[in-house]
């Protein structure tokens, strides 16, 4: 077992949402000092750059690599190319600069948009090669995707250690509300939080309302990350979710309940679904480094909401960070 508060850790990402739950776990929970961690914004260092990736790793024992493009469907849809080569290049970049500077330990995150578009429900690691993305989500699940090859061959050749997690789509407090480049949860939060300003009847959803997606608190997924960086020492990918399922429709509903809004659900259904289920096995991480999530999700959607509602012109994230 790794002791993190030990480390020079680099943390990619670290002032988007996740990173910023990840590093406060560190320093909180896991007694890093300030001074052990390298928290880079894209601004002071653009990983897109090689040259930026290897003074990035430089001096460093671990990094936890959080940095990526993300969105949902439209934004998938509309910047397939940025969402592969961005995603990608940072990656590659950043292993082969870790592998050559002597880092440790590099934990990789993928994402659940790596496994094909029809997988049988349950996720479990070994279906991940047996098909295709969905294919909006295609160009960003292909180029995380990758990052596993990688480091299964920087493993076999060179004996470098890197871990790959898959998570579900998490959701929380800081998450990122721009209806351009947000994910499901904090889109509807904030869709009816406008239509209960601007006194609307309804709010529009795109799809038909069916596919199920699962969902991870913020705070879990951070705990499970680095769970998995303190004791996962193996080239198998591993799932990380809550074992969830809720249609787009039900949880449609839930939010507008939750957030006391009687109007009308119009769902748009010249608009895409996606992957038409989504929900993990999640025995493997429970099984090798003791993760389970703990946090019920109508709670974890409440504590989400409540900061909506507190933070509102805090709430415009960057979407690459």
């Amino acid at each position: 077992m790794i002791d993190l508060a030990k480390k020079k850790i680099l943390v990619t990402g670290a002032h988007g949402f996740l990173g910023t739950h990840v590093v406060r776990n560190l320093i909180e929970k896991r007694g890093v000092l300030k001074e052990n961690l390298f928290l880079p914004s894209i601004e002071e260092m653009d990983l897109r750059k090689g040259e930026n990736c290897q003074r990035a790793v430089k001096g460093q024992d671990i990094v936890i690599h959080l940095a990526a493009k993300v969105g949902g469907i439209g934004a998938n849809r509309e910047m397939p190319g940025e969402f592969f080569y961005d995603n990608l290049i940072m990656g590659i970049q950043l292993i082969e600069a870790a592998r050559q500077a002597d880092v440790k330990k590099f934990v990789a995150i993928g994402t659940i948009c790596a496994y094909p578009k029809f997988t049988p429900v349950p996720f479990k690691e070994g279906d991940l090669w047996k098909g295709y993305p969905e294919e909006i989500n295609a160009p960003y699940g292909l180029a995380k995707k990758m990052l596993l090859v990688q480091s299964q061959a920087y493993r076999q050749q060179y004996g470098f250690n890197t871990i790959y997690l898959l998570p579900v789509n998490m959701y929380g407090p800081g998450d990122n509300f721009d209806l351009k480049t947000s994910h499901v949860i904090p889109a509807l939060v904030r869709k009816v939080a406008e239509a209960k300003k601007q006194d609307k009847n309804f709010i529009e959803v795109w799809g038909t309302g069916k596919p199920t997606r699962e969902f991870l608190y913020v705070e879990d997924g951070t705990e499970g990350i680095l769970l998995a960086a303190e004791q996962y020492d193996k080239p198998e990918p591993v799932n990380l979710g809550s074992g969830m399922e809720i249609s787009i429709k039900n949880l449609a509903t839930l939010i507008c309940t939750s957030m006391d809004f009687k109007g009308e659900i119009r769902w748009n259904t010249a608009k895409p679904d996606g992957q038409p289920r989504r929900r993990l096995d999640t025995s493997c991480a429970e099984k090798e480094f003791g993760f389970r999530a703990k946090t019920d999700f109508k709670q974890g959607l409440k504590k989400t909401i409540d900061w909506y509602i507190k933070n509102k012109s805090l709430s415009k994230v960057k979407n690459l960070v």
